[in-house]
């Protein structure tokens, strides 16, 4: 077998082992408090506690390897602590809740695929930096490499921004009011477009890599679930439930993704 590739599989086995064994006890957790959005917080950190253990047992130039680990770690400890001070204490979120409504006596065992489930996602979307710490090449930092770094930091920059706007929002904000501060008033889903520039920017700074072309599954994987899984979907089904004609008129006239100019009013 392929030294590279012998390596992957191993660190990547590690991997799953360790989020597993997390997601497992976050779901002990969340059946005692019933809160299943301390998945969310689990998935976060996961990203981290790869890019670290990636990057401590992979091969070839430590600074490509390390840097790479420490922009995924910078954005795991800001979401992860962001999400952790949202969720602890708090009362289940709302799609949560509609899940444990619908699931019912099944709710149990159906949570702890969902948790475990978000382990393997980790290991899936953490591609990029794999591709990178098994890279056994001497090479450093190239313009790929700087282009990606620059790329991520407008990322995490835009997702902070999005993130503090709308939560100046729920401060002062009156029941069923939609949020159209700052860069909400031009993307419904703002914090989700900048979160997927965060795996683009991964992706291009892995593109010198043996296989790096791979990397961008990574992001194509993060915009499916965005488009048609947990994100945009169930987000906006909660919305419409709690906002109701409002959010309707939102959706009406601002883009979904994308940070784009209104559209006229009664246009879809």
């Amino acid at each position: 077998m392929n030294p590279a590739l012998h390596l992957a599989l191993f660190l990547a086995a590690i991997g799953a082992a360790i989020l597993g064994v997390m997601m497992l006890l976050l779901w002990r957790l969340q059946q005692r408090l019933r809160n299943a959005g301390y998945v969310d917080i689990g998935w976060a950190y996961g990203l981290g506690i790869l890019g670290i253990l990636y990057a401590w047992l992979g091969q070839g130039n430590a600074v490509r390897r390390w840097a790479l680990a420490a922009m995924v770690l910078v954005w795991s400890l800001r979401l992860g602590t962001h999400l952790l001070k949202r969720i602890a204490g708090h009362p289940e979120e709302g799609r949560y809740v509609e899940l444990r409504k619908k699931w019912r006596k099944s709710a149990s065992w159906k949570f702890l695929i969902f948790f475990e489930a978000q382990a393997v996602l980790d290991v899936l979307l953490s591609l990029p930096l794999l591709l990178v710490c098994v890279d056994a090449s001497d090479t450093a930092l190239g313009p790929w490499q700087w282009s990606g770094i620059a790329l991520w930091l407008i990322a995490v920059a835009g997702e902070s921004l999005a993130d503090a706007q709308l939560a100046a929002f729920k401060r002062r904000a009156r029941p069923g009011e939609v949020c159209r501060n700052g860069l909400w008033n031009y993307s419904r889903h703002p914090n989700y477009f900048f979160e997927w520039l965060v795996w683009m920017g991964w992706a291009i700074f892995a593109i010198t890599s043996p296989w790096g072309w791979l990397g961008f599954a990574s992001p194509a994987l993060m915009l499916l679930f965005l488009f048609r899984v947990t994100g945009i979907p169930a987000t906006e089904a909660q919305s419409l439930r709690s906002k109701g004609d409002a959010y309707r008129a939102y959706q009406r006239t601002t883009s979904a993704f994308f940070p784009w100019p209104h559209r006229q009013k009664g246009k879809s």
